[in-house]
């Protein structure tokens, strides 16, 4: 396996699927990478030479990704909390911070069931 930013990524993906393994990156951002380091797309992670490697990895390392990109993000989270704002309030309690219906969805942010409807007797 090839070592990325900390990520041990895929040999047997395309570099282009593997490199979105890694946090920060996507399928865009990766695209531009490998447009950046000359490498083609199509290409195997085994069949990348170490010149190649080196040169998606010096490109990378001037990305904001993995533990940097994540402490970054909760300390935004952090602050909203800390200053009382409406979004950091939504953090706060478990609930959907950008504005979407809570009375009928929003399963994932609020949980499962805490009651259960009565049984007929």
């Amino acid at each position: 396996m090839a070592r990325i930013a900390g990520v041990d990524i895929p040999r047997d993906k395309r570099v282009v699927v593997s490199l979105t393994y890694i946090y920060g990156i996507g399928n865009v951002l990766a695209k531009r990478v490998l447009a950046e380091a000359g490498v083609s797309e199509e290409t195997r992670v085994r069949d990348l030479t170490e010149d190649e490697l080196d040169q998606i990895r010096s490109i990378i390392d001037k990305l904001k990704v993995e533990g940097d990109l994540r402490r970054e993000i909760s300390l935004n989270v952090k602050r909203l909390i800390e200053i009382g704002s409406f979004r950091g309030l939504r953090h706060r309690r478990g609930l959907p911070v950008r504005g979407q219906n809570t009375k009928n969805n929003a399963r994932t942010r609020k949980g499962p069931r805490k009651t259960v409807a009565n049984k007929k007797k």
